[in-house]
């Protein structure tokens, strides 16, 4: 596809959106402007701040292909930054340091809440990548003996907010247990040295815990996992739609890339996350669903609207109005909807 038809759709994609916006809830479905050329190819940049993470396997297809960098050329420079973790990832959107960040759904939902001005653009998977481990040899093997012992998680992550539902599920609160706020790698080795008497674990770092150190999942639901959200500053999406339409559709043929071709998919995870090729097929082909809808909706919101409360209940959000306002304008799904696969590479 040509530059001239990307940016015709792109275009075309926020005019038909600000019709439409009388009739949508604010936020999802939002009026975006057409770009402004600022360089000679007609880019709305001549910049592109995107990250990548393990937890996000769509977006290692999309750096290691190098499909962005083929498409803008010398016209616009593509900067990846890594995210640890999504709350990793909402940091940096929120300071600038990236216009698009991969995170699992209740962290954009709880970074919205807080008044971070981002919007997401497209699910990338559904996974179930969260999960309660114990150490090899821990007598522990249910949720409600964790009562009064200590527990590592990285707060505002989906393996944090799953250890909150389970939790609650089990009849505990934050206040029986002793939460360790450790990132994810360093969480993983707390639980394997027994500083820890649990882990609220996040792959491909669970699956290779398993494999390698015989840690035991005590708890696994995919119900109390969140989509994975790509999020999108409002900046971003306002000032440089043409941009945030490249990176969906790269996204959406990465998509297609993955699902075609797993073996490949699983050695591009197994080299960036320095895991055993194994783990990474198990990891996308028994905890990862990318055949999905890719347009965020109603299916997520349902997730979210579980979630929410609990954020309120814990502290991490003020008022269940807050969560409630940012359900209403968390979802920008014209791009998604308006994606094509074909036009990058």
């Amino acid at each position: 596809m040509t530059l001239r038809s990307r940016l015709t759709r792109a275009a075309a994609a926020a005019a038909t959106t600000a019709l439409l916006l009388s009739g949508c809830v604010a936020g999802e479905g939002s009026a975006v402007a057409e770009p402004a050329a600022d360089n000679e190819a007609g880019w709305s940049s001549d910049t592109l701040n995107i990250d990548y993470a393990t937890y996000n396997p769509l977006s290692l297809i999309i750096k290691d292909q190098g499909w962005l960098e083929a498409e803008l050329g010398d016209d616009v420079t593509v900067n990846w930054v890594q995210s640890a973790g999504s709350n990793k990832a909402n940091e940096a959107l929120r300071a600038g340091a990236v216009d698009v960040g991969s995170t699992a759904g209740s962290a954009a939902l709880l970074a919205k809440s807080n008044g971070s001005p981002i919007q997401t653009i497209d699910i990338y998977s559904q996974p179930n990548w969260a999960a309660i481990l114990v150490p090899s040899g821990s007598a522990i093997s249910e949720v409600s003996e964790l009562a009064g012992k200590s527990i590592a998680a990285t707060k505002g992550t989906d393996p944090y907010f799953f250890l909150l539902q389970s939790l609650e599920e089990a009849g505990l609160s934050l206040a029986d247990v002793d939460v360790q706020n450790l990132q994810h790698a360093d969480g993983k080795a707390a639980l394997e040295s027994g500083t820890v008497d649990a882990w609220a674990g996040l792959d491909p770092l669970l699956s290779t815990s398993v494999a390698v150190a015989g840690s035991k999942i005590i708890y696994d639901n995919i119900e109390f996992n969140s989509y994975g959200f790509l999020n999108a500053t409002d900046d971003f999406i306002q000032n440089h739609p043409d941009l945030a339409q490249l990176v969906v559709d790269a996204y959406e043929k990465a998509r297609g890339w993955a699902i075609d071709k797993p073996d490949e998919t699983a050695a591009i995870l197994a080299e960036v996350a320095g895991i055993d090729v194994a783990i990474a097929t198990a990891q996308l082909t028994d905890r990862t669903n990318f055949d999905l809808d890719p347009a965020p909706g109603a299916a997520q919101r349902d997730v979210l609207a579980i979630i929410g409360p609990i954020f309120v209940d814990s502290g991490d959000v003020p008022s269940q109005e807050l969560i409630d306002d940012a359900l209403d304008n968390l979802f920008e799904p014209s791009f998604a909807e308006n994606s094509d696969p074909t036009a990058v590479g």
